[in-house]
């Protein structure tokens, strides 16, 4: 950067530059990252209502997590899969869950479950209000996403609006004004 710049002004954009990169990149996540953190948001609603109807068929929440992992797949499912096998290897419901506690879309599910089965509560009728908390969380974030797109469909039409109204609109009036200006009077 001191080349490019130089001097005391490049020496500082250098310093910024290599205290801010890193962590701006840290940032950034690849396409396969936001592609299954997409879906897990997607599917994730579906897969606590299918998680709901099994406990609520008799299932114990192992069993359930096993059989909406078979029937689901994805992220959610892998997700199923792991703590149904940690819950299988006898851990408890706070081991099997904790690497999801902090997770943005899984962390409520797993400190309810775990919550459930500590407070010996139907695990059922909590996963139930996670499950519309999620439908309700995907509903706004739909909706947001509708709001950004309609916002965003409007720039392309200024850009192309403006300057045929200014060409069709504005020039023929300043053309019509300055040659009556410029013309010599009567």
């Amino acid at each position: 950067m001191l080349q490019l710049i130089g001097g005391l002004v490049g020496l500082v954009a250098g310093a910024v530059v290599a205290s801010v990169g890193p962590a701006m990149l840290g940032r950034l996540e690849s396409s396969a990252v936001r592609s299954a953190r997409q879906q897990m948001a997607t599917e994730l609603p579906v897969a606590v209502d299918l998680l709901v109807a099994v406990v609520v068929a008799g299932a114990t929440l192992e069993q359930a997590l096993t059989a909406v992992h078979r029937s689901l797949g994805g992220p959610a499912g892998e997700v199923f899969r792991a703590v149904a096998a940690q819950l299988a290897s006898g851990c408890g419901a706070q081991v099997a869950w904790e690497p999801w506690f902090d997770d943005p879309a899984l962390g409520r599910l797993a400190r309810a479950a775990v919550r459930a089965e500590v407070s010996g509560a139907p695990p059922a009728a909590v996963l139930a209000r996670v499950a519309a908390d999620l439908r309700a969380r995907r509903r706004i974030d739909a909706e947001a996403a509708a709001r950004r797109v309609s916002v965003l469909a409007v720039v392309p039409l200024g850009l192309c609006f403006l300057p045929a109204f200014v060409l069709l609109g504005v020039v023929p009036v300043v053309v019509g004004l300055a040659s009556s200006a410029l013309t010599p009077g009567p």
